[in-house]
């Protein structure tokens, strides 16, 4: 009987009289009426008061994995752009780079790789910081749990032949730009080859670079960045010694024997 009623909607929907016999399109236009209903009981059934609010992931994005000298130079370029973009905003004034007392290989690097840009784009690096903007740098390292999930595509992939691979579920434009270079690089390569290998990182840094004068910040940039956890010691974290077994045991002995 509902599946009846459900046919009579769909004909009279296309404007012609209910008929007994079920073709092609009266079935997809029952499917289409169906789900729409589905998804109206289901919304209704949605709870409108949570007493937290929900967990929800952001849209993805991509943060680059520092994993060579050469990435600390391509950041520390970055930087330096971000900073002379506002650094022409005032008049000009020489810079003084205030390294840390007690540098890690990067912070060191880092310092090393600014001085050198900021030369080559004609500022004034002063080794006094007298009468000069500071330029002051602060690494923040921050752990978290092992074992942080990570999709890297949408979609399944699948060979169809050798060296052919389809990738289901996204978009045309980006499926259109691969397919373009399939001659020349296997598409499923060019899928994987954005991506750092091994797992998501627990280590991260935050890389933050200011100039100031004793009044004011004249410029500022902040950047987070993943790092391979086995090279946590270039940029400063010391991990404790695990502790070591116990060999020993101790009794005490009361009594005569």
């Amino acid at each position: 009987m509902i599946l009846h009623s459900w046919l009579a909607l769909a004909d009279c929907a296309r404007g012609r009289e209910p008929d007994e016999t079920f073709d092609d399109e009266a079935m997809m236009a029952l499917k289409t009426a169906m789900a729409l209903a589905a998804g109206i009981v289901l919304a209704g059934c949605a709870s409108h008061y949570t007493p937290t609010p929900l967990a929800a992931n952001f849209p993805t994005t991509k943060q680059a994995k520092l994993q060579a000298a050469y990435h600390w130079g391509v950041i520390s370029n970055n930087i330096e752009k971000s900073i002379v973009a506002e650094l022409k905003k005032s008049p000009p004034r020489p810079v003084f780079l205030n390294e840390p007392r007690d540098p890690s290989p990067f912070q060191r690097a880092l310092t090393t790789q600014l001085t050198t840009s900021l030369v080559n784009d004609g500022y004034v690096v002063t080794r006094s910081p007298a009468g000069s903007l500071k330029v002051d740098m602060d690494v923040q390292a921050v752990t978290f749990t092992a074992n942080r999930p990570q999709y890297r595509y949408h979609g399944e992939r699948a060979a169809l032949a050798t060296g052919v691979w389809v990738l289901s579920e996204i978009e045309a434009p980006l499926l259109g730009g691969v397919a373009a270079g399939a001659a020349a690089w296997d598409s499923y390569d060019w899928f994987n080859a954005q991506f750092a290998p091994g797992a998501t990182p627990r280590t991260e840094i935050i890389v933050t670079v200011s100039v100031s004068d004793q009044f004011r910040y004249v410029a500022r940039n902040t950047s987070a960045y993943y790092v391979a956890d086995s090279d946590r010691i270039l940029y400063g974290i010391v991990d404790p010694e695990p502790d070591e077994p116990k060999l020993t045991r101790l009794f005490k002995v009361r009594g005569d024997m």
